[in-house]
């Protein structure tokens, strides 16, 4: 279309315009046509007289407690980086600045300034130049809340550059639309209330938007209430044309790189001369004094360039507790409801969020040192990997998360090095973590926890000695079954535990797995996932024979806040590392919180608190973990196949700390922590450099208690009837012994009257502890051989007789020999050589002396 067409039709545009200056009770300064304004008038009129401001995009900031109590900020996240602030923390210059250069009729007008918009509408629409300006503070502020609002409701790029093109768009339509809002928002806001609103979203250039983030960005983190005057000028400048006068690009021409004056360079010439206009009209409109003025002319325009923190990568050692933050944010601010709509992810990043987080700095230094100083960050011979974490019993609150890597969310500088990683290692998948690791032994106090819930004791016996396994029992899955082949799990050394308190105390394999084989693996897993045990991956968390020992990948965070209910009287409370949050306006937002459940009663935790205490004794397996600090730990550690994790985690009634050393990734790369060293030591005692250095601060900080006595029941030895298996074949006899959960061994063959191959007697007899070993001896035919009878309650004559009818001698063993027998060695049904001494023992009953009828 040609010029001059182009320029009629902007006329139509300007006539409607005009015809709404009209409505609007303004002379307009252009005669035009009745029809066009009464077209402008109807058109205007049906235009929606209220603008909803919605909140605006505001970067959010993450802090954590130092130890003076104060808040040290860990990161900001924001689509806009802005930071909205109220009249009076904006200095005057800037107020002054901004209707000097924007609108000098600001305060007089009724939103729409007559001479601007004519001006800018004759310029743009007919004689078909640049686009103008002319628009008054309060229509820029109008266009520039279309533009947030439209913004903050897209969800997709283009729908944010679709929703800027409408609010920006150089049409008659859009300035009508402009204008009428602007004189409805003149009608409900005061003048200073709408020009904070404008300064407070004004675009500044790049992602920088309103006054405070401009002056903390543009002059060295100086608050918009301290900007000097010529700093004032120098920021209003921007918002004129932001691209064109933004001070963070000196070497571009767009800043007037190539402007001399006396043959000097100009620094930011074009923001300069912009800021000395600005400054000629402050002085015009005496807002400012000559003498200022030229002092302020005088000043050379130099911005102190601040990069604000723009995500966890900014939060040095503390990053990846940061980034677990913010997975939190998106996760648990996502409404399931609206899927393609990431609820969270806009919250965090245009939400203005001040989130003060559970992290204790003191701890989590000294965390970071303690893994630092142990564990390489790379290691040439595998993806070494290592994390402490901890998590504060009753409340659930995350108090320290370090690893030992540099966190990036840039893959390339993620491929530079392997010290490089966005993973982690601490946490689920779906929060930023691995698929998790096997926890080898520390998973055995689950087991411990289903055997004191299923009715047994802590010094109840079972054969824990190394053997092969081929029956267990899983309600899930359809009740007992078989092994095939029976598994025969290796303990690390020749130690035998008959009892679950040396069995943890020790770590002992064949022991837990004995307690399992008595136990249903299906309660076994639900007693672990009361603990809030789950797979990192998010698959269901499996139960397998092997399982008891440790094989399911489990996130470390996990591992601590299942260790801080155990110390929490068994109550376990989920894991959460936000305080609070508070929004731009002052309004709380309530933080996910802290799920927690009573895992096990309190009488079942203080007798598992009991046993896992004994790792810290002499010889248990955490000795080498004990911070000497006095305060009470329970602890457990765990090695898995090959030693390629290992594990120590361990609580006080404060603090519950897990630290993990291990391989990164699997395969065959991965290396033994057994055969391998660090500069500081052993690879695999590395756990037990970190654990005592961060728990010797915690127990100086927190403290701790000492838990709970178990009740005298958790000590009771459990005892059942062996059954009388004398005269049965050995086949006979171990299958019944078996059928009552004992463990038969072989005692081999004795010298009796009974036919070879049957069973004579047991060792123990009578009763004993399900799940002992009772070993069971067969007659070899020799008549030689006898069996000793039973004489408890008989007197001594009726002792001597039955002794004698058996070809057996009585001897004295005590007592009162007119009493009754009370005890006897050999045990009864022992078979012994004929001629053979049987010591008997006599109660007091009956008085007399201590003579014992002839024994030869």
């Amino acid at each position: 279309m040609s010029d001059v067409g182009t320029g009629i039709l902007g006329f139509v545009g300007l006539s409607a315009l005009a015809g709404v200056l009209v409505t609007a009770a303004v002379t307009p300064a252009l005669a035009v046509t009745g029809m066009a304004a009464n077209n402008g008038i109807s058109m205007f009129e049906n235009l929606p007289g209220y603008l909803e401001i919605d909140d605006l995009s505001q970067k959010t900031d993450i802090y954590a407690t130092q130890p003076d109590g104060s808040q040290a900020l860990l990161a900001s996240f924001f689509d806009e980086n802005r930071e909205e602030v109220g009249w009076d923390a904006i200095s005057q210059y800037v107020k002054d600045a901004a209707v000097s250069g924007e609108d000098p009729r600001f305060y007089e007008h009724g939103g729409v300034d007559i001479q601007g918009t004519i001006r800018g509408a004759v310029s743009t629409y007919i004689l078909n130049k640049d686009v103008q300006g002319g628009s008054s503070i309060t229509q820029q502020y109008v266009k520039n809340v279309l533009i947030n609002n439209g913004v903050r409701e897209a969800t997709t790029e283009e729908d944010k550059q679709a929703a800027y093109d409408a609010a920006t768009e150089t049409s008659p339509e859009r300035k009508l639309k402009e204008m009428r809002y602007a004189i409805a928002l003149e009608k409900k806001f005061p003048k200073d209330e709408i020009l904070r609103g404008y300064l407070n979203i004004a675009a500044f250039g790049g992602r920088v938007y309103g006054i405070e983030a401009a002056s903390q960005y543009y002059f060295g983190g100086k608050h918009a209430v301290d900007l000097t005057l010529a700093e004032s000028a120098s920021l209003i400048a921007i918002v004129n044309h932001p691209e064109k006068f933004r001070l963070d690009y000196p070497e571009s021409e767009t800043n007037g790189a190539n402007t001399v004056v006396d043959g000097q360079p100009v620094p930011y010439a074009d923001n300069k001369e912009r800021r000395d206009y600005i400054l000629d009209e402050m002085l015009k409109l005496k807002k400012i004094t000559q003498e200022d003025h030229d002092a302020a002319v005088a000043t050379p325009v130099t911005p102190v360039i601040t990069e604000p923190s723009t995500g966890c990568q900014t939060a040095g050692g503390s990053a990846y507790f940061c980034d677990y933050v913010t997975w939190v944010i998106k996760n648990q601010f996502d409404d399931p409801a609206t899927p393609d709509v990431n609820e969270g992810t806009q919250l965090l990043q245009q939400g203005g969020l001040q989130i003060y987080t559970t992290l204790d700095l003191e701890l989590q230094n000294r965390a970071e040192t303690a893994v630092a100083e142990n564990v390489p960050f790379v290691d040439p011979r595998f993806d070494v990997g290592s994390v402490a974490v901890g998590v504060q019993p009753g409340t659930g609150r995350v108090l320290f998360m370090a690893q030992n890597k540099k966190f990036t969310e840039d893959p390339e500088v993620a491929a530079t090095s392997p010290e490089y990683t966005s993973i982690n290692y601490s946490t689920d998948q779906d929060y930023g973590g691995s698929a998790g690791f096997q926890p080898g032994s520390t998973y055995k106090v689950f087991t411990l926890a289903e055997w004191l819930n299923e009715g047994h004791s802590l010094r109840e016996t079972f054969n824990g000695s190394r053997r092969a396994f081929s029956t267990f029992n899983n309600s899930c899955e359809g009740g007992a079954f078989q092994v095939s082949p029976a598994w025969n799990p290796r303990n690390d050394d020749g130690r035998i535990a008959n009892n679950a308190v040396d069995a943890t105390a020790w770590s002992v394999n064949s022991s837990f797995v004995a307690m399992a084989s008595q136990l249903d693996l299906c309660k076994l897993k639900q007693t672990a996932q009361a603990f809030g045990v789950h797979r990192a991956d998010g698959a269901e968390l499996g139960m397998n024979p092997s399982d008891v020992l440790g094989t399911q990948e489990v996130a470390p965070v996990t591992m601590a806040a299942a260790f801080a209910g155990i110390a929490n009287n068994g109550l376990t409370c989920t894991p959460v590392a936000i305080d609070k949050i508070v929004k731009g306006n002052g309004e709380e937002v309530a933080p996910p919180a802290s799920t927690c459940t009573q895992s096990v009663t309190p009488e079942v935790a203080h007798a598992m608190e009991y046993a896992m205490q004994q790792t810290f004794a002499g010889g248990g397996t955490a000795t080498a973990s004990d911070p000497g600090t006095g305060v009470p730990h329970i602890g457990k550690t765990g090695t898995t196949d090959n030693a390629f994790d290992t594990w120590m985690i361990g609580a006080s009634t404060k603090v519950a700390t897990a630290v993990w050393v291990g391989n990164v990734t699997g395969g065959d790369n991965r290396t033994n922590l057994r055969n391998t060293s660090f500069d500081s030591g052993s690879a695999a005692t590395a756990r037990h450099r970190i654990w005592p250095s961060i728990m010797e601060l915690a127990d100086t900080k927190y403290g701790g208690d000492a838990f709970p006595e178990p009740d005298a029941a958790a000590f009771k030895q459990v005892l059942v009837d062996i059954p009388a298996v004398a005269g049965l074949t050995f086949d006979q006899a171990k299958a019944a012994l078996e059928a009552e959960g004992f463990v038969v061994e072989d005692g081999g063959q004795q010298d009796s009257e009974q036919p070879a191959g049957t069973v004579i007697g047991t060792d123990p007899s009578g009763q004993a502890g399900k799940g002992a070993t009772i070993r069971v001896f067969t007659s070899n035919g020799n008549s030689n051989s006898t069996v000793v009878p039973d004489l408890t309650g008989m007197n001594a004559l009726e002792a001597k007789a039955a002794l004698d009818a058996a070809g057996l001698k009585m001897k004295g063993g005590g007592g009162n020999p007119t009493g009754t027998v009370t005890s006897q060695n050999p045990a009864p049904n022992t078979t012994v050589k004929k001629g053979d001494d049987v010591t008997v023992q006599f109660d007091s009953g009956g008085g007399g002396g201590n003579n014992t009828p002839g024994n030869g």
